[in-house]
């Protein structure tokens, strides 16, 4: 069973808006980066293959793949860890979830499907009309 994380993306009410900080802060083909307070200690599972979840507006909607894990000291001499993503924002069955503070472990088991996936169903939906669904609820 494979291990990713989980993320509220706070500041964005879109995958839109997170391709816009991607671009931003990750210009051209670099890779994206986050950079958090505490470091998973389960750092073996997770660059096999792991991934990072997005919860956007209290809906999990997309995730990236984990490509690296690197121990990093901000300005004020507190170490953090740097989460290296793949460029890719790979489309996620909505799924909602309740707030929560920092990173959560998430299985893949317990992870939505990609879009892509036949169990996930609606990838042929325009973005609107997703994000009109998953506002009411409905999906």
């Amino acid at each position: 069973m494979g291990l990713n994380l989980i993320k509220l993306c706070v500041g964005t009410d879109t995958i839109e808006d997170l391709e816009a900080w991607r671009a931003k802060i990750a210009p051209g083909d670099k890779p994206m980066y986050h950079v958090t307070r505490m470091s998973p200690k389960r750092a073996d599972e997770l660059l096999d293959g792991g991934s990072l979840y997005w919860v956007i507006k209290r809906v999990i909607q997309v995730r990236q793949r984990i490509i690296g894990l690197e121990e990093v000291t901000g300005s004020d001499g507190i170490s953090r860890c740097c989460i290296w993503l793949d460029r890719e924002l790979v489309r996620t069955a909505p799924r909602p979830k309740k707030p929560f503070q920092g990173w959560r472990y998430l299985t893949t088991a317990d992870a939505p499907p990609d879009l892509s996936s036949p169990a996930a169903g609606g990838e042929e939906l325009p973005d609107e009309l997703r994000a009109t669904l998953i506002e009411m609820g409905a999906w």
